[in-house]
């Protein structure tokens, strides 16, 4: 194979892996969007639902309990999103880099 034919063969497998590593990067970036807009609405519907059970309340101690339960369960939730989605951003990672890595690993041998 000549020099000419190398580099194109390069830039043809350079240009593959670019698409490949692009469609897996909108695909990735829809899904991520996703689950930060549903934990947003989950959220909002959240303190929402926090306000008007607390605008219902009229002893101090019932407000103290539902404030703490709403507290702990923002936080739970908090955690647990936050762990899916950077389960995700790690997952898009490892996606968009694999087209590029297959064509090192072929270059290499």
């Amino acid at each position: 194979m000549s020099n000419i034919e190398q580099i194109q063969q390069t830039t043809k497998d350079l240009g593959d892996a670019a698409m490949s590593s692009a469609k897996t990067l909108a695909a990735a970036v829809q899904t991520i969007a996703t689950a930060h807009a549903d934990y947003a609405n989950k959220a909002m519907q959240d303190g929402s639902e926090f306000i008007s059970q607390l605008t219902s309340v009229k002893e101090p101690a019932k407000v103290m309990e539902l404030h703490s339960e709403y507290v702990k369960s923002a936080y739970e939730t908090f955690v647990a999103e936050a762990k899916k989605i950077s389960e995700l951003y790690t997952d898009f990672f490892k996606q968009t880099t694999k087209p590029f890595e297959a064509l090192i690993t072929k270059k290499a041998a």
